[in-house]
């Protein structure tokens, strides 16, 4: 198969999904890693794919939201370890609020081995996993709102009904984070909805794993010192380490 044949296969499966793995994309096309590879940062270079650490997703600029399903098969391995070191956070009988994003939604299904919690949650994929539990000691308060793209429940409805509220922690997943522009979303209405979540807590976690670090979304949700942790994994870059260990209260990097 010629090089140009393999890249259009990649950009096809990147817009019918919004995001795919390289391993994927190896199995798929019977090559090489370091043969997709080449083929994602030529496709990359003439701005037809965002190259991100382990794969590639669609280039859409500072408004380019991804569904929940594209963005859930990126980064697990990086995800799972983050979910697991933000919930040591987490004391039993704690109330916690979750914004929405596949890395909360791994973060949900590690907190149902902490006793006696109350989640409140914006995330619709969030709630089912915790709805699941049989756990009568397990407390979720759904926000409404209106759905966007990453199954996040957004808007007035969603801000009023977390006016009033306070709770001991927010794990927040974001879109981006940045020197400049700090933690971000492609989603207006969104990082208004994470904004209240951020007001109601007395402790804020951004949990976010290494291809994060220089995404900028279009709206800022929080500067960098707002947040009290930041959970990344190990393969954060060197300089953003430092950034993040300078700005924020504390960087915890899941191995």
């Amino acid at each position: 198969m010629l090089a140009r044949q393999r890249q259009e296969l990649i950009l096809d499966a990147v817009r019918a999904t919004g995001g795919v793995r390289v391993s994927e994309l190896v199995d798929r096309l019977d090559v090489s890693d370091m043969t997709v590879r080449r083929d994602i940062d030529e496709l990359a270079r003439r701005g037809l794919v965002t190259r991100v650490h382990g794969g590639a997703t669609a280039t859409g600029g500072s408004v380019e939201e991804p569904g929940f399903a594209a963005k859930s098969t990126l980064h697990m391995a990086a995800k799972q370890a983050i979910a697991e070191a933000a919930a040591a956070l987490i004391e039993p009988g704690a109330s916690v609020a979750l914004s929405a994003g596949t890395t909360t939604h791994a973060v949900a299904s590690v907190l149902l081995g902490i006793p006696r919690l109350t989640v409140v949650t914006n995330s619709l994929r969030v709630a089912e996993v915790l709805h699941a539990a049989p756990r009568p000691d397990l407390t979720v308060v759904l926000t409404g709102g209106e759905r966007t793209p990453s199954d996040a429940l957004v808007g007035p409805v969603a801000v009023a009904a977390l006016r009033g509220l306070h709770v001991d922690w927010l794990l927040m997943g974001v879109h981006g984070m940045d020197v400049g522009a700090g933690f971000t979303s492609p989603n207006l209405a969104e990082a208004e909805t994470n904004r209240a979540l951020l007001d109601s807590a007395r402790q804020v976690a951004v949990v976010a794993d290494n291809s994060k670090w220089g995404v900028v979304g279009l709206s800022t949700i929080a500067t960098l010192d707002e947040a009290d942790v930041v959970v990344s994994d190990d393969g954060l870059d060197p300089e953003a380490r430092q950034v993040l260990e300078q700005s924020c209260g504390r960087l915890v990097l899941a191995a």
